[in-house]
């Protein structure tokens, strides 16, 4: 029995959060309900991530439509049709709610259905309420899956393994033995190692960036501005951090993990002790939490405060261990922004600019998509280390999810690259109370 491709039918939130999407349904046919071309047009003026998908989504299919009619179907790359539909008399009538463009869509995906009884037609939506409404419906719906990253199996950058006791000592003794790294742990990738006959006998390393051996983690009881290192995560991120071979970090964790805080301290050590890199530039993306507190008053720097205040209260808790005698302590951290040591700005004016030999730290990036990474990691100059810190839990942006986040999908990318390194941040160092409150709400 022959089995015919499927249809799947687009809601407007998937080609909003990825306008290339038409390319990856392969051999099976793509149908756009009117509706989705409307709602897209609305939010084509839009001087956001959301604005700039909605307009690159009609140029890829204004690009279609000049290689045959949308109206009876456009051969795709990959074997499938490309359709817009219409509605048609053979619509069901809703006989409950409101006529929302939400509805329009599920009409037409009902009539997809009925008039296609031989092949799965399936509504492709990142809306869950949506996939509710098909269900009770009777017709199958999809969350978009490309791109995603199954929570469970999501990179930590650190694992557990036996070996003899002859690894273990002699990594104790040197800084990098040549032995054979299982395919399993990438470059970069750090490794608890126990011996099999003593499992209390142990040693922590790092594969190298070629794959041809352990590395032996430092110690870093220098620590960096005051801050060392209080768990075994929290060392391997350090280790990272201040190597310049790594030329973009990741970390990520539960609130109160020190992702932040160590990211800034060894930016300071690199940047402002060592002069490894021209500053410290700070960014974040801005997502309020709860109600947005309206228009702001004042100059530009004045309007970023709010927005910036965690990374001032970092570098005010980096400064209140390293007294300065002279300097105003009202704030403290204010001689490293006067001194162009360390530059806080929005994520909103990074497009277009050229970083070069800087330590660059994106803060809360689990609320960029993964195009907005891109954009960023796209600016890094010649020198340039990029740290990414966030928790894929905690997430503002109503576009992305714990799966769907540019930092996780960031992390995804770069596992198998040596020159970029990854850790999950598990314990919360910040309180007693932070961390329980972390876990258990």
């Amino acid at each position: 029995m022959t089995r015919h491709p499927s249809i799947f039918v687009l809601d407007t939130n998937v080609l909003l959060h990825d306008p290339t999407a038409l390319q990856h349904f392969e051999e099976h046919d793509v149908v756009i309900p009117i509706t989705v071309l409307e709602e897209i047009d609305k939010f084509k003026r839009d001087q956001n991530e959301i604005g700039r998908n909605a307009r690159t989504a009609s140029r890829r299919l204004d690009e279609v439509r000049r290689m045959g009619s949308l109206r009876e179907g456009v051969q795709l790359e990959g074997g499938g049709r490309l359709r817009v539909a219409f509605p048609g008399e053979k619509d069901t009538p809703f006989s409950w709610g409101e006529a929302t463009n939400d509805n329009r869509i599920l009409r037409t995906v009902m009539r997809m259905h009925e008039e296609h009884r031989d092949r799965r037609v399936v509504l492709v939506t990142r809306d869950v309420n949506m996939r509710l409404k098909c269900d009770a419906l009777g017709v199958r719906a999809e969350d978009y899956e490309h791109s995603r990253i199954s929570s469970d199996e999501q990179y930590r950058g650190v694992f557990d393994k036996e070996v003899d006791a002859g690894l273990v000592d002699a990594l104790h003794e040197h800084e990098f033995v040549p032995t054979e790294i299982d395919e399993r742990y990438p470059p970069q990738s750090f490794l608890v190692l126990r011996s099999l006959s003593d499992p209390s006998h142990t040693a922590l390393a790092r594969v190298s960036a070629d794959r041809t051996g352990l590395r032996r983690v430092a110690r870093h009881r220098e620590g960096a501005w005051g801050i060392v290192p209080r768990n075994k995560e929290q060392l391997f991120a350090m280790e990272l951090l201040l190597d310049p071979e790594v030329e973009l970090v990741t970390l990520n964790g539960m609130a109160g993990t020190g992702k932040t805080l160590l990211a800034i301290a060894c930016g300071l050590r690199l940047a402002a002790d060592e002069h490894q890199y021209r500053k410290v530039l700070v960014s974040r993306p801005i997502f309020p939490l709860g109600r947005d507190v309206g228009f702001l008053p004042g100059d530009l720097n004045e309007k970023m405060n709010p927005w910036m205040q965690p990374i001032f209260d970092n570098l005010e808790f980096l400064l209140s261990s390293r007294p300065e005698p002279g300097r105003s302590r009202q704030p403290v951290y204010q001689y490293l922004l006067d001194k162009q040591i360390v530059e806080v700005e929005a994520l909103t004016y990074i497009r277009g600019r050229s970083i070069p030999q800087q330590f660059l730290i994106i803060d809360e990036a689990q609320n960029l998509t993964p195009h907005e990474i891109k954009t960023v990691l796209t600016r890094a100059g010649d020198g340039t280390k990029v740290v990414l810190t966030g928790d894929p839990y905690q997430i503002d942006n109503p576009y992305v999810d714990e799966v769907s986040n540019g930092l996780t999908y960031a992390v995804e990318q770069f596992k198998k690259v040596g020159s970029a390194g990854h850790v999950t941040l598990r314990k919360g160092e910040r309180s007693k109370l932070a961390e329980l409150a972390a876990q258990l709400l």
